[in-house]
């Protein structure tokens, strides 16, 4: 099944993780306390008067920043929407590629990369095919996702460049936030593999619920190129999202990437790979090792044959 959703800027808001937001601007995660305040000034100015002094400042700054971005999303609310995109499809895997079988009955294969170092002995090398099981050994699911905010957000203010950058900022936290509140239906609704799921606000931007969704570009997924795929699958014009040459979305303030289910799937880097695990990737890939390398130059250089 595939399913699209529009969501209202108001609906995805209130899943919006300040602490990254303030993180873009520079501003220390503490000072992210403040988007829980109540609205009023008497709270606000208690909490200020909390801060240390030296902190003071700063918490200041953090509180203006926040009160222009509130701005903004009303400015956003009353013309604009995001874009919530996914697909369910019957999964397995084929060593360290993800299979799913399409809605007209085909097979689709997705090649994913394995850790070739870990961090303590006696850890697992992991792979994110490692989270279904193989063909005939039980049934499960595959999700594939993107969410997008409409294009036109991210223009409103191209002429001034400190409205300009809060805009991309606040768009691209609001991408994020509709991918929360997506894979939380997914989880509840869609897929419906935790349909008790009733999480506090903290422990669902924290992650503590079944299953991840590392979008392309992630440690574990680590290949831009992999949009290209994902785009075969999910059909992501269908939401407004166009990809450059180079694996880029548009608009910026897009994410895409895999959902599973498994209680003990986690996230992880890949990190470095040998030459013969880069080969054997492109191999299955179907992309010449000279068009793969510029996707992977984080994880495969001449260095690392040796691993």
């Amino acid at each position: 099944m595939t399913q699209t959703v529009t969501f209202g800027i108001s609906d995805v808001t209130p899943y919006v993780n300040w602490i990254y937001f303030f993180h873009a601007w520079g501003v220390a995660p503490r000072f992210a306390a403040v988007a829980r305040l109540h609205d009023c000034p008497g709270c606000r100015a208690a909490w200020l008067a909390a801060q240390p002094d030296g902190d003071r400042s700063q918490a200041e700054a953090a509180a203006a920043l926040y009160d222009d971005a509130v701005r903004m999303l009303a400015r956003f609310s009353a013309d604009f929407h995001t874009y919530g995109r996914v697909g369910l499809y019957p999964a397995w895997s084929d060593g360290d590629d993800l299979v799913l079988r399409l809605e007209d009955g085909s097979c689709f294969a997705i090649p994913c990369l394995r850790q070739q170092r870990v961090a303590r002995e006696g850890e697992p090398y992991l792979c994110l095919a490692d989270y279904l099981p193989p063909e005939g050994y039980g049934e499960d699911r595959l999700g594939v996702f993107a969410t997008a905010v409409d294009a036109g957000m991210e223009h409103l203010y191209d002429s001034d460049d400190y409205s300009r950058m809060l805009a991309q900022t606040l768009c691209d936290r609001l991408a994020e936030a509709t991918a929360e509140l997506l894979h939380r239906d997914v989880r509840r609704r869609y897929w419906g593999y935790a349909p008790d799921e009733d999480l506090p606000l903290d422990d669902l931007l924290a992650g503590r619920f079944q299953g991840i969704r590392p979008a392309v570009g992630y440690p574990s997924l680590p290949d831009q190129s992999m949009v290209f795929l994902l785009d075969r699958v999910l059909h992501l014009g269908d939401i407004g999202i166009t990809l450059t040459e180079s694996g880029a979305m548009r608009p910026h303030a897009s994410t895409c990437g895999l959902m599973f289910s498994h209680p003990a799937a986690r996230y992880f880097a890949v990190g470095p790979i040998d030459r013969r695990q880069f080969e054997d990737y492109a191999r299955r890939r179907g992309m010449e090792p000279a068009a793969l390398r510029r996707f992977l130059q984080a994880n495969y250089s001449p260095s690392t044959d040796d691993l």
